[in-house]
């Protein structure tokens, strides 16, 4: 790898990097949603609530618009991250039937 250009070592080492913290950050996200599954299921609440999800997603399309990043994109990233946070609450849910 020796012949690789020191700037784009450089900016795969940036890459790198914020891939770690994006991996941080989803594990810390998905750390806070199991909290809010047990909650749910110990309150009788349903595993998915549309209405926030919608929100949730005209939210993070107008972040990402603003930031400059696709917010189809965006969408369909949140809407990946939901959809297993969702099958995490059901199964959360199911554990806990008597």
């Amino acid at each position: 790898m020796s012949d690789v250009p020191p700037e784009l070592a450089a900016l795969r080492a940036s890459i790198d990097n914020l891939d770690s913290a994006l991996v941080s950050l989803l594990a810390e996200r998905f750390k806070i949603t199991q909290r809010v599954g047990v909650l749910k299921a110990t309150r009788g609440l349903p595993p998915a609530d549309p209405d926030r999800e919608r929100r949730q997603i005209e939210r993070l399309r107008r972040l990402a618009d603003e930031a400059g990043l696709d917010p189809e994109f965006a969408e369909k990233f949140l809407t990946f991250i939901v959809t297993e946070v969702v099958r995490h609450h059901e199964q959360i849910a199911r554990d806990r039937e008597p």
